[in-house]
């Protein structure tokens, strides 16, 4: 199959489809596993609970950010 062909198929898609088909197109690309990366995605992600617990942030509704982000 052709790179044309596959985009033409990738149109009948639905867009769940499309974002899991992307998802694994991007993680194909990645060849090295950097384990500095994940110990900071983990440290950033055990910080920012500890300020949802402590009550120093508080959390949004995903409507609230739709909000946000669209005009």
């Amino acid at each position: 199959m052709t790179l044309k062909e596959v985009m033409e198929s990738a149109r009948a898609l639905t867009v769940r489809e499309k974002a899991f088909m992307a998802h694994c197109l991007i993680s194909s690309l990645e060849t090295k596993h950097d384990e500095d990366v994940d110990n900071a995605w983990k440290e950033l992600a055990d910080r920012r609970c500890d300020e949802l617990l402590s009550g120093k942030i508080s959390g949004m509704s995903w409507e609230e950010i739709k909000k946000q982000i669209r005009p």
